[in-house]
């Protein structure tokens, strides 16, 4: 398959051709596919990047519920549209919570003990959402602390588990308090009408279904990067994926039949199209193939920058930011709050287009979102030694 070709198709796919500027942030999450989140800047520059979108816009969406960050695929929080939460929590339900429920079941936490706990979180959420404090203090003793043993296992009360078993079911949600998607304060509140009231998809169609849009954002994929996104074992992925009939485009890559006769006809765009994006955007994230998207001439200097890491066709994960062009990995940027700048380092020359996008970006950051951290644990101090490294190695190219 044309390396080429086949990156300038998953740019199209994904929405970096532009050709979605103007859309929803609900209608970039449906076409696309949903947005990581862990507290980073993902959301935004996944939206912003594809569409244009402000983030007040983007905020204004979260507001009105049109997209909302919930447990998704695997038991993990993505950024999701109206359309998909039913579909999103159905696929979520085993794996975070019921995962956690096994610890703490060891220390004696009984399943009983946390159904009483859910009945009691939600009598008091009767009353309007609140902060987590709040909601510990309004279900009294039907929440324990699990002592020194839990917190080494990372459950220090059982309220987490209760709060966790109903946002996969559906019962309540998580609201961000200050509206802001790359943030890490919350307050829980009812969530009514529950988005699973009318769904009717068995928990076997629910994966077809998640598999038909898999490959419909990010096609043409393997059997085995679905069975990564969506958490299932070898033989349930390749039975979700089987009642969808994709069409093997080489290399063990499937796709739906229809777009693979839009590959067919597909042209490579003649000019630049340079776009910034986050470290887990959809074009690397979905399918955790980051090696897939650098040309083998780039490796070299991709892993000097990543230092201790590996670049190659084995590379799953970017080690900063992006820039790209027509699905090629061309740069890794990060933003330094100390200047208020985006700092770079990139394969081949900046030209005018790639500085105008990467000063469009700049500008976005710095005036809308003020930062540009990848996850929570991500700060200015923490940051400092790949700015240095993104500096000492773009000025050694000049």
């Amino acid at each position: 398959m044309d390396e080429i070709k086949l990156r300038a198709w998953w740019a199209h796919k994904q929405g970096l051709d532009g050709s979605l500027t103007g859309q929803s942030p609900a209608q970039v999450l449906e076409k696309t596919g949903w947005a990581r989140s862990v507290a980073g800047v993902g959301p935004y520059l996944t939206i912003q990047s594809r569409s244009g979108a402000s983030r007040a816009g983007i905020d204004q969406a979260l507001t009105n519920v049109e997209i909302h960050e919930l447990p998704s695929a695997r038991g993990c929080t993505y950024v999701v549209g109206a359309a998909d939460y039913a579909l999103a929590l159905k696929v979520s339900q085993g794996f975070a919570d019921e995962s956690a429920m096994k610890v703490a079941r060891k220390l004696g936490v009984t399943d009983q003990e946390i159904g009483t706990l859910r009945e009691k979180v939600c009598v008091a959420l009767e009353k309007g959402a609140m902060m987590p404090d709040a909601l510990k203090e309004a279900v009294g003793n039907a929440s324990r602390n699990l002592g020194e043993e839990g917190k080494k296992k990372g459950i220090t009360t059982t309220l987490p588990l209760a709060l966790g078993f109903l946002q996969s079911a559906g019962g309540i949600r998580r609201i961000p308090v200050d509206g802001r998607l790359d943030q890490q304060r919350y307050k829980y509140a009812l969530w009514r009408p529950n988005p699973l009231a009318t769904c009717k998809l068995s928990a076997a169609e629910a994966y077809t279904e998640l598999a038909r849009k898999f490959f419909q954002w990010t096609g043409p994929a393997t059997a085995a990067e679905f069975q990564w996104f969506s958490g299932l074992g070898v033989k349930a992925a390749k039975e979700a994926i089987a009642p969808l009939q994709l069409v093997d485009a080489g290399s063990g890559r499937l796709m739906t039949t229809e777009d693979h006769e839009a590959f067919a006809k597909f042209k490579v765009p003649s000019k630049p199209h340079y776009v910034l994006t986050s470290s887990l955007d959809g074009l690397s994230q979905l399918c955790r193939n980051s090696g897939s998207l650098v040309d083998a001439a780039d490796l070299d200097r991709l892993a000097a920058f990543d230092q201790g890491g590996k670049a190659g066709a084995s590379l799953m994960d970017l080690p900063g930011h992006a820039i790209f062009d027509r699905g090629r990995l061309v740069g890794i940027w990060e933003f330094d709050t100390e200047t208020s700048s985006i700092v770079y380092m990139t394969f081949q020359k900046a030209d005018k287009a790639m500085q105008q996008a990467i000063a469009e970006t700049e500008t976005f950051v710095r005036e809308q979102l003020g930062d540009a951290r990848s996850f929570s644990l991500d700060s200015p101090k923490s940051r400092v030694p790949k700015l240095e490294r993104l500096r000492a190695m773009q000025a050694g190219r000049k």
